[in-house]
């Protein structure tokens, strides 16, 4: 008797169907309905896209005039870039999961740990290589040609990265997706970035300090440890909820 009644009120409530009683286990609190959420994974999908596209030719854009203007700190931001496209890519490949299998999925706390280690990775191997290079620069005492190329690039990513970064807030802590929000981390991360590198090219051409451009760098590499530690410790945690207290939001 007592499953009969659970089991009609079940129905007659309509919103415990079990696609949607796992997405809630998941996703606890968060109300959005499964037309919503649809929406948000293909919103999700296009900015990932929109990223990995807009990263390649930065990157690319980025060290070859960095690499012809001597600049570490361009360098640093091109290797940022292609550091972006990997986290992209490992959201995408998790979105385009969730649209086939549905964010209820029992599987979807695996591909979200799976695209944050992604992340976390590219953003260790960024920073071996930025103080690998800065190292190197530091020996050498060789400063830039030039920075003015940094300060075009920087100045232009400064004004796109609002758009992504508020879009992946928004698809992410809707959908309650760690790994959607750390790739808004790491699209906020690329904002500080253009700033440090900006500033540390006025700061060469201001003052011609020979260490500016490696301070610039140095700066990228902080960033990108911080973020890659964030990736790592939401991987070791047992809860990837992206509730309003936890360490997930932006």
């Amino acid at each position: 008797m007592d499953a009969a009644k659970n089991s009609t009120e079940i129905q007659a409530n309509g919103d415990l169907s079990p696609s949607r009683s796992e997405l809630d286990a998941f996703n606890p609190g968060t109300g959005v309905e499964p037309k919503t959420e649809s929406f948000l994974i293909k919103l999700g999908i296009a900015l990932s896209v929109i990223t990995i596209v807009y990263n390649l030719i930065e990157g690319l854009a980025s060290l070859f005039l960095g690499a012809q203007d001597e600049t570490l700190a361009l360098m640093g931001f091109g290797v940022d870039s292609f550091v972006e496209v990997i986290s992209a890519v490992g959201v995408l490949h998790m979105t385009l999961r969730l649209k086939k299998e549905g964010p209820g999925t029992q599987s979807r706390a695996a591909f979200e740990r799976t695209a944050l280690k992604i992340t976390g990775t590219a953003f260790y191997i960024l920073v071996f290589g930025i103080l690998a290079a800065s190292a190197v620069q530091i020996y050498l005492q060789k400063p830039p040609e030039s920075t003015f190329w940094g300060m075009v690039i920087t100045g232009l990513s400064m004004l796109g990265m609002g758009f992504l970064i508020w879009g992946k807030t928004v698809v992410g802590l809707h959908l309650n997706s760690p790994a959607i929000m750390a790739d808004a981390n790491c699209s906020k991360s690329c904002l500080y970035l253009s700033a440090a590198v900006f500033l540390s090219g006025l700061l060469y051409q201001w003052t011609g300090i020979l260490y500016a451009d490696t301070l610039g760098a140095l700066a990228v590499g902080y960033f990108a440890f911080r973020e890659g530690r964030e990736c790592f410790t939401m991987v070791r945690s047992e809860s990837l909820s992206c509730g309003c207290h936890d360490s997930c939001q932006t």
